[in-house]
């Protein structure tokens, strides 16, 4: 046992001496634009996936206050013993026709859906195709499958259209291309409208991760399939994000495929249902993101005044135009000291590093919310720009 630990010891000295450490720092507040932590009272929140500013809403406290009276704390067991009520059918229901499919499944969380999703429909005489920019659930969810993988490069149409004839060439019976719809790090968007067009062609399903997208991307924030104008085949995603900031996740698809999920999926199985109080808040904000232009249009507009005054202070800013804004650092050590300073400065950001993100492309990505002023943009940029100066990034 000693030398075990011993052994871990020493990789997590390597790991403080690379400057990859990750700390967490307490809140003690509802999650919002501004929030209160153990060390300071008040701080501007730059690093929460809450875009729509939902997850303080008074409307979806009193849905899960609602929720707990009426069903209790949890469910004490998996869906198909006795854990499901008429909550969860409502919001499998209520999501599946938001995004436009025929029913949904709900799970812990996200990553749990695209770990159950590839290893029951995919087999040893099928392929998968991943972009290389794919979240970790994703890659994790395919080492699940027996299927062969191919992979390529993020958003190279080329190289997909390459791997699709690839995997047909040898002899696969179904293929299905996954991709997330916006890639989390950088912020890109997939091109969905040229990979529906690639897959219809050689024959292919498509299945995107649209977790930074839905209830606030495309016509009434029903994700990226359609601002792209375009049907896919699965799609998954989260109400941790955008839709209520809570917990859980879901697979959206065709009657048979949810069907096959609902009686192979490993992790919705063998995991207790998602805690009532929580399904009636996702159900109560996909309401509100379904009527939430004004929420939308708020919050595209902060992240504009960012990045124009962000530019204009001299950072360099992957470029796009999705909510998420990464201030590009190159160095661990950067990143650490930069957000740092931020936060001291009162501006509340993490770094980002190896192996969240390639060797020598450290950021601090900045996440815009709906919740934010056009002062907390400001103040974030002249807090940015203070910061960078102070350690010769501008």
């Amino acid at each position: 046992m000693s030398e075990f630990l011993n052994g871990l010891a020493a990789e997590l000295d390597a790991i403080r001496a690379a400057s990859l450490w990750k700390t967490e720092r307490e809140i003690i507040s509802p999650q919002s634009a501004h929030v209160a932590l153990t060390t300071r009272p008040d701080v501007l929140n730059f690093c929460a996936n809450n875009y729509l500013g939902l997850a303080n809403h008074p409307a979806l406290i009193a849905a899960a206050r609602k929720a707990l009276d009426s069903h209790g704390l949890g469910m004490a067991s998996v869906r198909f013993i006795c854990g499901t009520t008429d909550l969860h059918r409502a919001l499998e229901q209520r999501i599946a026709r938001y995004v436009a499919m025929d029913d949904a499944l709900l799970f812990a969380a996200c990553f749990d859906a695209n770990g159950a999703l590839f290893e029951p429909l995919f087999g040893e005489q099928d392929a998968i195709i991943s972009d290389a920019l794919n979240h970790a659930s994703i890659i994790d969810g395919i080492r699940l499958s027996k299927a062969k993988r191919f992979r390529y490069a993020n958003g190279d149409m080329a190289a997909l259209e390459d791997t699709l004839k690839e995997a047909r060439a040898g002899g696969a019976r179904r293929i299905i291309i996954a991709t997330d719809g916006v890639f989390s790090m950088d912020g890109y968007f997939a091109k969905l409208a040229d990979i529906r067009a690639l897959a219809d062609r050689h024959d292919a399903l498509i299945m995107v991760d649209d977790c930074h997208a839905t209830g606030f991307i495309g016509p009434q924030g029903r994700g990226t399939p359609a601002r792209a104008g375009v049907t896919v085949d699965i799609l998954t995603g989260t109400f941790g994000k955008a839709l209520s900031g809570s917990a859980g996740g879901y697979i959206a698809a065709a009657q048979p495929v949810i069907d096959l999920l609902r009686q192979r999926g490993r992790p919705y199985l063998f995991s207790n249902a998602l805690p009532p109080a929580i399904v009636a808040a996702a159900r109560a904000a996909i309401d509100l993101a379904e009527q939430g232009d004004d929420l939308r249009e708020r919050l595209f507009a902060n992240a504009a005044r960012f990045r124009t005054g962000m530019v204009k202070a001299g950072f360099t800013l992957l470029p796009g135009e999705h909510p998420i804004i990464p201030v590009m650092l190159g160095e661990a050590r950067l990143a650490q000291a930069m957000a740092a300073k931020l936060n001291e400065l009162g501006v509340f950001v993490s770094g980002f590093f190896y192996p969240v993100v390639p060797q020598g492309q450290a950021r601090i990505r900045t996440q815009m919310s709906a919740a934010h002023s056009a002062a907390d943009i400001d103040t974030a940029i002249a807090a940015f720009t203070e910061a960078g100066r102070c350690h010769g990034v501008i």
